[in-house]
């Protein structure tokens, strides 16, 4: 059982003696449920043996016909499990038992055997594994507004993906990407989900198990719309703000003193929500930064910012509860204000994000808890504004929302994936983070100390050779080789988004050279690799050009930080073809996977590190 790896590690596994060898002419027989109920998770579990056990085994609803013919069953029992996702699978000498108190926790158990069948063929080892959820909801969202729209396509490879890994809830982040039919202007070349789309989408992820949650953000992060004239007048200001980060130019949040803002966010609930089967719905409502410094600074003056931003919010909850749903936040307002926790509903649900190794998580859902609020742990991938990642960050922050979600009685654990500063990392280099999050949101004791290597590899990948996920892990983890992490972010990433620095001598100690050579040690086992995934081939490509990108981010930094001008301009020349070849390889690696809206915007944010190329050189 040593060679054997499984995703998530179950809660509990016990090594039978004996094998089951699988031969053909067997059945696999579906009882204690309506058959239709649990037709697609046998279908997945028939499909599996086909492929990797090299049997065909004919789907039953009766055990009658010659003994010794049920090569599995798959059986619906009242108690079979202690909880409602749980699942109890046996393998013996005579055939394979899935019992689940429910179809859910069939499908479980199933994609436990089939990562089982994916490694062993026709010879299963003997075992028994009793196997449950800790956090009910276990979700992944996906930045689709900033600025990829992936295609069906992609979506629907994720979805298949995640559901192999127990994931049961799916948000598609949106500020301006859905299709409103009255609302055109907004998502004319964004390229964005349409509502039959939708539609299929949802039906897509309730066969797999997963509750597809609509997302619109509803007060913060309104810029797409309010640059719009017809929407301009709701913006709470378009001149400059300070936010947390720095200066700021508007339109960004909606005015909440202005009865329009939630007019027009009544009218998108009203053609939003009638496309998913789901009853949550997340309003967003985060860094609502610019609040009291336009159109409500008075408001906030006498009432608070808080007090402020909670009317609103209020009003919201209101047009949620019109609709039959329960409302979804992000939380990082009312922490600023906790004194106002205890004045929410008590039937909404607080989403605490955060995504630094070391956010309080302890803290801030020991508030929720306190005041009887539902909530969330909201940790992320770690992959934008990164370029290929931050590994030991993204471990770090996964294991603390766990870790403190279980202990302060968190309802569900999201893994976030954002696409902030033109997204320009690869699909790819979010599987680290999508697996492990499951991983721990499934069952966190079992998978804390997991070989994280392997298990991406295997999982993610399809690579037993190990190469993938150590590839990925390594080059997730170059942004430490710089020897300055910027919170949220790489160095890498920014020597390449930011102006030209006028001043080195004011940087941190930055050690480029360091940095070529980890990239240089990470992708050294690639050429091991054995990848069995059908998009294998564009997966080495994404990786390709990643590489390039750091390593051309390295040298960027060596001209920037060089200690005299010497050889500057050759350099220059030199960097500007490498990202002209850069550029057009992203474009087509975009739309491999996304749709063509907000390639150009993305694109524009490269361009400008080659115009600073070409103005230097027309500098006298």
């Amino acid at each position: 059982m040593n060679h054997l790896s499984l995703l998530p590690i179950p809660q509990s596994l016990t090594v039978l003696p004996g094998m089951y060898v699988a031969t053909s002419t067997r059945r696999i027989l579906l009882q204690g449920a309506a058959p239709g109920d649990l037709r697609f998770a046998a279908r997945r579990l028939q499909n599996a043996l086909r492929a990797h056990a090299g049997v065909e085994w004919e789907l039953t609803a009766t055990p009658e016909g010659p003994p010794g013919e049920i090569g599995a069953t798959l059986r619906v029992t009242a108690g079979s499990a202690d909880h409602p996702q749980g699942y109890v699978l046996t393998i013996k000498d005579d055939g394979i038992l899935i019992e689940a108190p429910n179809p859910t926790g069939i499908f479980y158990g199933v994609c436990t055997l089939i990562q089982i069948v994916e490694q062993t063929g026709r010879a299963f080892p003997c075992l028994h594994v009793n196997d449950y959820p800790d956090f009910a909801a276990r979700g992944v969202m996906i930045d689709i507004s900033r600025d990829k729209v992936p295609t069906m396509e992609t979506l629907f490879m994720l979805i298949d993906m995640l559901a192999g890994w127990k994931i049961n809830q799916v948000q598609l982040y949106t500020e301006h990407t859905f299709a409103y039919r009255n609302h055109p202007d907004v998502w004319a070349r964004a390229s964005p989900l349409t509502g039959e789309e939708a539609l299929a989408l949802d039906a897509y992820c309730k066969a797999r198990f997963i509750d597809l949650v609509p997302n619109q953000n509803s007060f913060g992060h309104m810029h797409r719309w309010l640059i719009h004239p017809r929407y301009a007048a709701l913006a709470e200001t378009h001149g400059e703000f300070q936010a947390p980060w720095g200066v700021m130019q508007g339109p960004f949040s909606l005015a909440p003193e202005d009865p329009g803002s939630l007019d027009l966010v009544r009218s998108l609930y009203d053609e939003l929500l009638p496309h998913f089967s789901s009853r949550l719905f997340n309003v967003g409502c985060d860094e609502t930064v610019d609040l009291g410094q336009g159109r409500s600074k008075d408001a906030c003056t006498q009432r608070g910012v808080g007090r402020v931003y909670l009317d609103f919010l209020l009003k919201l909850y209101d047009a949620v509860k019109h609709h039959g749903r329960t409302m979804m936040f992000w939380g990082d307002i009312v922490n600023n204000h906790p004194e106002l926790i205890g004045e929410l509903p008590r039937d909404v649900i607080t989403l605490e994000w955060g995504y630094e190794a070391d956010h309080p998580f302890d803290r801030n859902c020991a508030r929720y808890a306190a005041a009887g609020i539902p909530f969330y742990v909201c940790p992320g991938t770690s992959s934008w504004q990164s370029i290929a990642g931050r590994t030991d960050n993204a471990l770090g922050n996964l294991r603390n929302a766990a870790e403190n979600g279980l202990k302060h009685g968190a309802i569900g654990y999201l893994i976030t994936d954002w696409g902030d500063m033109g997204h320009w990392q690869v699909l790819p280099v979010s599987f680290l983070g999508f697996a492990m999050g499951a991983a721990f949101a499934w069952a966190y004791a079992a998978n804390r100390d997991a070989n994280v290597q392997a298990a991406v590899s295997r999982h993610a990948f399809t690579d037993p050779t190990g190469a993938m996920g150590k590839v990925a892990y390594d080059l997730g983890n170059v942004y430490r080789a710089v020897g300055y992490e910027p919170p949220n972010s790489s160095v890498l990433f920014w020597v390449l988004q930011s102006p030209p620095v006028s001043n080195p001598s004011a940087l941190p100690p930055l050690d480029f050279d360091r940095a070529l050579d980890a990239i240089d040690a990470a992708t050294q086992p690639i050429a091991a690799e054995r990848m069995t995934r059908s998009d294998a081939p564009l997966i080495l490509q994404e990786f390709d050009n990643t590489v390039r990108l750091l390593r051309h981010a390295c040298r960027l930094g060596q001209l920037l930080t060089a200690a005299d001008g010497a050889g500057a301009l050759p350099r220059r020349r030199l960097l500007n073809d490498d990202m002209r070849e850069i550029i057009r390889e992203y474009e087509r690696l975009w739309l491999a996977r996304n749709r063509l809206g907000g390639l150009s915007d993305s694109v524009a944010r490269l361009e400008r590190v080659r115009a600073r190329y070409t103005a230097q050189e027309q500098t006298p």
